[in-house]
């Protein structure tokens, strides 16, 4: 069995697959790299094979129809091997150092027989022409290098939540909550984070600038006018989110998780509430009330509190022109000091 499965989803990916493998070879045997070409129309599957053929018994090439980005990631997950699970984008990479902490731990975790449910490392916005890279970490709330449970994490601010690019779930957390991303659909990457998390008891965080997340492409799917355009793909995961955290909560073990995934779901709602105000369109606008009408309708408590009692949740429902106008403002003011997108 292999220590870590590494999944590269790879649409189209010719250009910039092999530097994203290139980085997660170090890792030797003891990792596998799952690249899942997914219906891809240009050499990505020549790429794949060419890997694979290079790096036996470490690259694998998978290769399906066109399922989208969350069906690339079930089709590794079906046939991940390793005791831990990772998702690396083709287009991103990792730090070679912070790659072989991680490794280190993970090794020692299972010689010790204490294998976390979820291992957590900062990621890093490599955003093209940008001179300051942001850095998002954790340390201000999570315990550093031991491990810890819900009980002993703070919440986390409106500003900082976990992304994909963060995490390293146990393999098996995964399939006992049963995660099957939808197809076709993009920003899946936050039901990836989000519905395994009320199955996570243990966790370590290693304090380490992991993952490289190349931001600034104009055909990237968190560019803003991709992300108008593909609104209606947005809205699709934030209704699965909401379903998810209300049928979840059974399993809450703290407060401070109920929290954490609260606070998450305000963030992605607002995110896209956001998106519906810049795009101005009448349908838009209208997903936008028929979401936060939808909350409301399924749990009443929670509507009032996003609603009426977070920042995010009045910024992105002032009434009006002008309260939009205002909305936009919060939005880009956020946007320039956080250096997201």
């Amino acid at each position: 069995m292999k220590l870590l499965s590494i999944v590269v989803p790879c649409y189209n990916s010719q250009d910039y697959m092999e530097h994203c493998v290139e980085s997660l070879l170090p890792g030797g045997e003891e990792v596998e790299i799952l690249i899942v070409n997914d219906g891809s129309r240009d050499r990505t599957a020549a790429v794949a094979d060419r890997l694979e053929s290079e790096h036996p018994g470490i690259v694998r090439a998978i290769h399906q129809e066109n399922a989208g980005h969350g069906g690339a990631v079930n089709t590794g997950l079906k046939h991940a091997s390793g005791l831990f699970f990772k998702v690396v984008d083709s287009d991103d990479w990792v730090d070679l150092e912070a790659y072989r902490k991680i490794l280190d731990f993970l090794r020692s975790a299972v010689s010790e027989n204490r294998l976390p449910d979820l291992l957590l490392s900062n990621y890093v916005y490599e955003k093209q022409g940008a001179t300051h890279k942001k850095i998002m970490h954790y340390r201000k709330y999570f315990p550093t290098d031991t491990y810890f449970t819900w009980d002993d994490v703070k919440p986390l601010p409106p500003t900082t939540y976990i992304l994909m690019h963060s995490v390293i779930y146990r393999t098996n957390i995964l399939r006992a909550c049963g995660l099957e991303l939808p197809k076709h659909t993009f920003y899946v990457d936050n039901l990836f984070v989000f519905q395994p998390m009320p199955y996570v008891n243990t966790i370590y965080y290693i304090d380490v600038d992991f993952y490289r997340y190349l931001i600034g492409r104009e055909d990237q799917s968190v560019n803003e006018s991709v992300m108008i355009s593909r609104l209606d793909q947005q809205y699709r995961v934030n209704y699965l989110m909401i379903d998810t955290l209300l049928k979840s909560g059974v399993r809450f073990k703290s407060d401070t998780q109920c929290k954490n995934m609260c606070s998450y779901l305000n963030i992605i709602m607002s995110v896209s509430s956001i998106m519906a105000i810049k795009s101005g369109t009448a349908q838009h606008l209208r997903w936008k009330k028929e979401l936060w009408q939808y909350l409301k309708d399924a749990n009443p408590s929670l509507y009032k509190k996003f609603r009426c009692r977070t920042l995010l949740g009045i910024f992105m429902n002032l009434p009006g022109t002008l309260g939009r106008k205002i909305s936009i403002i919060a939005y880009n003011i956020t946007q320039k000091i956080y250096g997201f997108n």
